[in-house]
């Protein structure tokens, strides 16, 4: 079995926690499988990412979450993969224009 150490699991708890209190109904779209360190074998059914298309700038893209398994499932694959739902929290209210005087507060 390959060890899997990756630089972001020392917060990896914390992000979990964050995670599982907004918690939205997981879209699997995929998995896959660790070969080596650096490479991970996937497959992505693309009729479960059609509805998720993003455009930015005339490209199409779609934001996924790619993550390892602690163990592998009955069919050997230790990589799971998601879309990314995620959108920020309504922006809070600009903060009024300040005082433009060239008054200085010292």
């Amino acid at each position: 079995m390959i060890k899997k150490e990756w630089q972001w699991m020392s917060d990896y708890k914390q992000q979990k926690q964050i995670t599982m209190d907004k918690k939205e109904e997981t879209i699997y779209c995929g998995s896959g499988k660790v070969m080596n360190p650096k490479w991970l074998k996937v497959t992505i059914n693309p009729s479960k990412i059609a509805d998720y298309i993003q455009e930015y700038n005339g490209n199409k893209f779609i934001k996924l979450n790619i993550n390892l398994k602690d163990e592998a499932d009955q069919y050997g694959k230790d990589v799971s993969i998601s879309v990314d739902t995620w959108k920020p929290d309504a922006e809070a209210p600009k903060a009024e224009a300040s005082n433009t005087s060239n008054d200085l507060p010292f």
